[in-house]
């Protein structure tokens, strides 16, 4: 079984989502530790001006460990969401699939989530399946006899859930890879390769393509139905560590 493990981001990018669709099952990596700035709490649109973040506020948030995807609260006021909705409005109202997709993100904020995991999980889950993207999901939370930090931890997860391949995200090689090549997944029984995603080019507002979007730029200007199979015309071949360190050299 492929496993997939990976914080649960706000509105992610397209990559993340093929990431998902490239695994026999997801887990939400939810009982991390939350970092204001980090992509766990805002993305980007493209707007007339360019790139635009979109945060989303927390109330009660430390750096410390115990801050998680779980238990950290957002704010619960009405006055970002409208925020975030007037600026994805204004950024692409003329875009041909804009009122489904932002019917969509009006449910959303309107949901009453109380913690930016349930937040961005909600709108993950929701996403991938209008897409027609079926990989069942797990919450690291929920996963019973995986302890550990980092690279054990997520070891730790493939074990429990009965993994044998494990795709990783290639920024999470900066602590897989930080000991020895493939970390605690050498010689563990369980196959390590690497997330290889070239971002493809689609329509956009903009006359200049920008890549590396929230996959809202995706889906308001190709829709739904269309947005899987570009998705899945950016994915190669998953990396071994030794590959992916020679393509970075």
């Amino acid at each position: 079984m492929i496993s997939a493990i990976m914080q649960p981001t706000y509105l992610p990018w397209i990559g993340y989502f093929d990431l998902i669709d490239s695994a026999d099952t997801f887990v939400f990596l939810d009982d991390a530790q939350v970092l204001k700035r980090s992509w766990g709490v805002r993305n980007r649109i493209l707007c007339q001006n360019g790139e635009t973040y979109l945060t989303v506020p927390l109330v009660g948030h430390s750096q410390q460990s115990d801050s998680t995807f779980a238990n950290t609260a957002i704010d619960p006021g009405p006055k970002w969401m409208r925020t975030h909705l007037a600026t994805i409005r204004h950024a692409y109202a003329k875009a041909p699939h804009f009122a489904d997709v932002f019917g969509n993100l009006e449910a959303l904020m309107s949901a009453g989530h109380k913690t930016i995991g349930a937040l961005n999980m909600d709108f993950i889950t929701s996403t991938a399946r209008k897409m027609g993207i079926d990989t069942p999901f797990a919450q690291s939370s929920c996963v019973e006899d995986a302890e550990g930090r980092k690279d054990d931890r997520l070891l730790a997860i493939c074990r429990a859930i009965g993994s044998d391949h494990y795709i990783a995200a290639q920024g999470s090689a900066d602590y897989i890879e930080r000991e020895h090549e493939s970390g605690a997944f050498a010689g563990s029984g369980v196959d390590l390769r690497y997330h290889n995603f070239v971002h493809p080019h689609y329509p956009q507002t903009m006359d200049v393509f920008t890549s590396h979007m929230s996959i809202v730029d995706l889906l308001v200007n190709c829709g739904y139905p269309s947005a899987l199979e570009i998705i899945r015309s950016g994915r190669r071949a998953p990396l071994t560590s030794f590959e992916m360190k020679k393509e970075q050299a």
